[in-house]
């Protein structure tokens, strides 16, 4: 008969072995990052929720890291840093391309029309309109990041589409802010006559009453593509088991708290395949943005 002993050592290492296959105090985190297009403080804010949220729903501890830029995204992505990101649209085509076999699994509502809003200081004399505003050119333009699909990639390729020649041949200087709180900013102050935005950010800058609209204003609106998604590498299931893909897409597509979704700001996420987003690809390649 097996002694006391013999009995608790059997026990501890079947706890051991239970935690390595799978209890949460043993399994190694899920990592997920985020582009930084907005103040980092919001998106910490945002994000540290998503990953309660996430840990709760798979049943494995899941954190959420801050970057510093997109290309720091797409290299913690590509680094298997992280094992989820919300990218761009330009940005997930582009660490598609880099991990093989990682796949768009969800996106905003919002995200399958996204739209670019041009906006001007009201010293411009710049008003709304349904066609492209030719008239700012000789002024001065701020882009967002350099790595920006609805701050960067979209506004460009209109702006060559139009022009025929690049942004600085366009315009007397041309900046990139860095995000698009800091492009708003930077418009309504003055200290660039136009600039370009993604509309989901303005919608809540101005919600929040970040906006004086006797200052800065909508010119002109974009025609809609897909942008922002959900992008997970395909090495996930060989750590988290056979079908962890599919888990974290029903637990995205099964997001319901208001206040959650609200912080995106998202009616609702919905599926996304990489297919979605060769526009994106489309045209960066064109514009040279994709070698």
């Amino acid at each position: 008969m097996p002694s006391i002993r013999t009995l608790s050592l059997c026990s501890a290492v079947s706890l051991l072995l239970s935690g390595a296959l799978g209890s949460p105090a043993f399994a190694e985190p899920f990592v997920f990052t985020a582009i930084p297009d907005e103040d980092q403080s919001r998106l910490r804010q945002r994000f540290d929720k998503l990953a309660v949220y996430l840990s709760k729903e798979l049943g494995v501890e899941t954190k959420y890291i801050p970057v510093k830029s997109y290309a720091a995204a797409i290299t913690a992505f590509r680094n298997n840093q992280v094992q989820l990101a919300w990218f761009g649209g330009l940005s997930g085509v582009r660490a598609r391309f880099l991990v093989p076999g990682s796949q768009a699994i969800a996106q905003g509502y919002e995200d399958q029309a996204f739209v670019t809003y041009f906006i001007a200081h009201a010293s411009t004399g710049l008003k709304s309109s349904d066609g492209f505003p030719k008239d700012m050119a000789g002024k001065t333009f701020t882009f967002g990041s350099k790595g920006s699909t609805s701050g960067r990639l979209i506004p460009e390729f209109h702006i060559r589409r139009i022009f025929k020649t690049a942004p600085a041949m366009v315009f007397t200087k041309v900046g990139f802010s860095g995000n698009h709180s800091k492009t708003i900013a930077l418009v309504q102050s003055g200290a660039y006559q136009v600039g370009a935005v993604n509309f989901k950010v303005w919608q809540n800058q101005l919600k929040a009453g970040k906006i004086d609209t006797a200052k800065v204003s909508i010119i002109w609106k974009t025609p809609p593509y897909p942008d922002y998604q959900w992008t997970i590498r395909g090495d996930v299931s060989k750590r988290w088991k056979a079908g962890f893909i599919q888990r974290v897409r029903d637990v995205l597509l099964g997001m319901k708290d208001p206040d959650l979704l609200a912080s995106f700001p998202r009616k609702s996420f919905v599926p996304a395949s990489n297919i979605d987003y060769q526009p994106i690809w489309d045209m960066a390649k064109q514009i040279k943005l994709i070698d």
